[in-house]
């Protein structure tokens, strides 16, 4: 745009004084000059711009906020023997470190990240996790720096200090997004690529066309000129011809606008991270931005995705009948001894249960640990007279857990007795873990993991707008099956292991249209690579963990739900970008040939300052547009508890399709959801609109440009709904 109003100033200014020159030479009356035009363009560009950033201000204003909300100081204690304070001082909060003892009294803010060592407070997290509730803390808990506290007096312990607090890392994530360019930018880029030079060529036609009208057709244009009025006959028919000229052409320079589309992409991407930030949702840039749109299937993760992360023992049972010397509690001491070296959830339920069990935290020891993923672990185990008494103090232990193939693989029979035990559990959704001690398998722990409570209805969610869900879990088929029926997802990908699941993502967009994505949804734990794979991952319930470099969504609450909400934001966010465009198209559309005069016959015609002030609103009102963004609102879940949904309820469980490993990967290209309805109308509706956009791009800019926009046809029309 600056090349278009340079051009048009120096012309007017150029033009001015060579007619004044002359006229000054050959003695002619004054003449007709454009020594305002420059004056008043660079008033109308300033006045624009300067609009244009007081719009643009308010599309970071979720990144204000968030910075509004860093610490500036905290109290520093210290504490005697007994736990009470001796000492106290105000720091700034930049001198904070690691370890440090902190008073936060009712009302402060929480000076940095850490963990409350003691008292207890309620907490507001609402402008960081996006969670509207208090939050209620007590010692051992974690707290953010930022958030306030509500209620009572707290002494923490910082954990993160500086750059590598939550709100630091936040702030940084969003700037980034905000700076990233959207891979639909490029149409932009490749549009003003070739604008300029197209302006430049119109404007010289505009010039060389009333040139020639002026010189075949004298009588019907002299009357448009400025020169009119009783005066006109003073002036020659060149003079009059070209003031015509150069003054439309001049126009046509300052109302052509390739601002418009410059800032139709970037500003409503500022607006979305914004938004996205306030509730919760990061969004790294652009481009996961926009491929979320695109996204057709939506691969979960099981566990910390579909169920709570947490799981408990919820039965134990021993198989070895003619040993008195094997019970519950001796064969619960052994196996939370040999899990004590892992950091698996079910090794962590089997570790709380036996200290629920025993009330300490002391255990044996644990020897030659090896751990094989998605099969289970060999230790000996010694030492567990601390838990349980032993008349061989020294006595150890080789044990085995796993699941039956582990056994199998160590020769341990697993007869039909136990697997009908193990089918029980695993048919209500419990996975099944066998206990394996010197060479005999002794037992065996049921180990249950809650379903999130939303899950069920995330997926309605999903699958309402269109989207297949599959479950990607290592659990065996009938526990996979269990789950997937309680949530209602109907493809089940089981006994899947974590270094599977990569592949897995990768065979499936082979089997995919290139122009359908992928998101997987996982805990950022073991599925990291599987995140990095898919088009769009998205990481559930980072908490102050947000830089999960393997996601490009990450979702810091732990709301499944929240997954909805991200792909409905991406969806209503191009469509907005689609909006932007099309109304900067439009604009240079119409405003072009309007400057250029072809409504002369009708007495419309617009002078160079007019067309300038037409081009500074055209930029303001695409930022305007974006603007419009920030009215968004997550989705209530209550509007999703419809009749609808119970219907859907009382057949999620039915048709549910089951694979075994990674083998017989199934595209999705042809699936559609039997909850999902496109209208016609409104498919029709994004096709007129693609279509219109096309066709003059096309005309104007080349066949190469317009392939571009007509990638977008197949998923435009799902966008129709959120305008």
């Amino acid at each position: 745009m600056d090349v278009l109003i340079v051009m048009a100033t120096t012309i007017a200014y150029v033009y001015s004084v060579l007619i004044m020159v002359v006229n000054i030479i050959l003695k002619l009356d004054s003449p007709m000059t454009f020594f305002d035009v420059p004056p008043m363009l660079f008033l109308f560009i300033a006045l624009g711009r300067w609009l244009e950033n007081v719009a643009k201000g308010k599309t970071s204003q979720a990144l204000k906020k968030l910075m509004s909300l860093q610490p500036l100081q905290g109290v520093l204690v210290k504490l005697d023997e007994r736990g009470k304070i001796i000492e106290e001082q105000v720091i700034l909060a930049q001198l904070i470190q690691r370890g440090d003892l902190l008073k936060v009294v009712p009302g402060e803010t929480i000076p940095t990240d850490g963990r409350i060592v003691d008292g207890t407070t309620t907490c507001d997290e609402s402008l960081i996790t996006g969670e509207s509730m208090p939050v209620d803390k007590a010692v051992g808990a974690q707290v953010v720096g930022g958030t306030k506290n509500l209620v009572g007096s707290i002494i923490m312990q910082a954990t993160h200090v500086g750059q590598e607090t939550a709100l630091k890392q936040i702030i940084k994530l969003v700037e980034d997004a905000q700076t990233s360019k959207a891979p639909i930018q490029e149409l932009a880029d490749k549009i003003a690529g070739v604008f300029v030079p197209f302006i430049l060529i119109i404007s010289f036609a505009t010039w060389l066309i009333y040139v020639i009208i002026g010189y075949t057709a004298y009588d019907s244009l002299k009357k448009h000129s400025s020169y009119g009025g009783s005066n006109m006959t003073h002036y020659s028919q060149s003079e009059i011809v070209f003031e015509l000229a150069f003054r439309y052409s001049i126009t046509v320079l300052s109302v052509a606008c390739p601002c418009a589309l410059g800032l139709a992409t970037p500003t409503a991407v500022m607006v979305a991270t914004g938004v996205g930030a306030a509730s919760g949702i990061l969004i790294k840039g652009g481009e996961p931005l926009e491929l979320a749109r695109k996204v057709r299937t939506i691969v979960f993760d099981k566990t910390g995705t579909i169920t709570k992360g947490k799981p408990c023992v919820v039965d134990k049972q021993i198989f070895i009948e003619d040993d008195d010397h094997l019970t519950l509690d001796r064969m619960l001491a052994i196996a939370a001894t040999a899990e004590s070296g892992s950091e698996h959830p079910l090794a962590l339920a089997i570790q709380n249960e036996c200290k629920q069990r025993f009330r300490t935290e002391q255990k044996g020891q644990c020897l030659d640990f090896k751990a094989t993923w998605g099969y289970g672990l060999f230790a000996r185990v010694t030492g567990i007279d601390c838990l349980i008494p032993e008349s061989d103090t020294q006595r150890s232990y080789t044990v085995l857990i796993g699941n039956r193939e582990w056994m199998v693989r160590h020769n341990l029979n697993v007869s039909d007795r136990i697997d009908r035990a193990m089918s029980i559990h695993e048919q209500d959704g419990h996975t099944a873990v066998l206990v394996g001690i010197d060479n005999k398998l002794a037992g065996m722990f049921a180990i249950a993991d809650e379903i999130k409570p939303t899950a069920p209805l995330t997926i309605f969610a999903l699958q309402s707008l269109g989207l297949h869900t599959i479950l990607l879990t290592g659990d065996n088929i009938k526990t996979a099956r269990a789950i997937a029926a309680k949530v209602g997802i109907k493809s089940v990908y089981a006994e899947v292991l974590p270094t599977q699941k990569e592949r897995f993502i990768s065979k499936l967009k082979e089997k995919m249209d290139p122009n359908e994505k992928i998101a997987m949804v996982g805990d950022g734990i073991n599925d990291s690579p599987a995140l990095a794979r898919a088009d769009v991952g998205i990481a559930v319930g980072s908490g102050t963990d947000v830089a999960v470099e393997a996601a490009s969504i990450v979702l810091i609450r732990d709301e499944l739900f929240d997954v909805v909400t991200a792909i409905l934001l991406s969806k209503k966010t191009i469509w907005r970008i689609w909006i932007n465009f099309i109304f900067a198209i439009g604009y240079n559309t119409i405003a072009i040939p309007i400057a250029a005069g072809v409504l002369i016959p009708a007495n419309i015609h617009l002078k160079p300052w007019m067309a300038s002030a037409a081009m500074a609103l055209s930029s303001i009102s695409v930022v305007l547009s974006s603007l419009l963004l920030r009215y968004f609102r997550k989705p209530e879940i209550r509007t999703y508890e419809n009749s609808s949904y119970r219907q859907w309820c009382t057949t999620m469980s039915a048709n549910i399709e089951v694979h075994r490993g990674i083998e017989n990967v199934v595209g999705t290209s042809q699936r559609t959801s039997p909850t999902s309805s496109r209208s016609g109308t409104s498919s029709k509706l994004s096709q007129l609109l693609v279509d219109a956009v096309s066709t003059f791009v096309k005309q104007s800019f080349g066949e190469k440009v317009k392939s571009k926009l007509t990638t977008t046809t197949t998923t435009m029309d799902d966008n129709i709904g959120l305008i």
